[in-house]
């Protein structure tokens, strides 16, 4: 099965239909998501901070990662499935959004730098957690990281912005005088469109 009949495959599934036929399951969804997001930009901030010494210096980095990082991959866990759940509603469209693979690439490079960070000088945080400074590849890692998640906030909001393939098209046989009834000149002649919407009310008299 080449891509695009698996993309298709999956956008015709019952989940995607579902959620596509649902008028709150995806503001649902989508609410969950960004409150995901929210908490694993927020607590992976709280890590850099301490490594770069803006914030908590006084408080061991290890202490500060153990209380931290079962929120972080909560929250993480929270952001993939209901990405995935959106990621099926409109697949073939996604696939191809610059935005979209651009956020999956940073994605991806924010988890390269984690496990780098963790295999390197995060491997010997107990020589240097409780130090007010940290390594320089601590730093750079730290630094790094903030860039990558402000760059994927970035990149899922443009998404958002830049899949919509729906157009409105009005109905030519919808009489608008009729959903919309303005009401009559009082004392004109035979009533009609309020001046200041419609046509001159008497021959010859410009719109008010």
């Amino acid at each position: 099965m080449d891509i695009a009949s698996f993309l298709t495959s999956v956008q015709s599934s019952s989940i995607a239909v579902g959620i596509r036929d649902s008028s709150y399951l995806f503001p649902l969804i989508e609410s969950c998501h960004v409150l995901g997001l929210a908490i694993v930009f927020g607590t992976a901030t709280i890590l850099d901070f301490r490594l770069l010494g803006i914030a908590s210096r006084n408080r061991p980095f290890t202490l500060i990662k153990s209380d931290i990082l079962k929120w972080l991959w909560g929250a993480f866990i929270l952001t993939v499935i209901t990405g995935t759940l959106m990621f099926t509603t409109n697949a073939t469209v996604y696939y191809g959004n610059f935005f979209f693979r651009t956020k999956v690439l940073l994605l991806a490079l924010a988890g390269i730098n984690m496990l780098v960070f963790e295999l390197t000088t995060g491997k010997r945080s107990g020589d240097w957690s409780a130090a007010t400074t940290t390594p320089r590849a601590a730093k750079a890692a730290a630094a790094f990281s903030l860039l990558l998640w402000v760059g994927i906030i970035f990149m899922g909001r443009w998404i958002g912005y830049t899949t919509s393939t729906t157009e409105v098209r009005l109905d030519p046989d919808i009489n608008l005088e009729e959903l919309f009834p303005f009401p009559s000149n009082e004392g004109g002649e035979g009533g009609g469109l309020d001046p200041l919407f419609g046509p001159p009310s008497e021959e010859g008299e410009p719109p008010g």
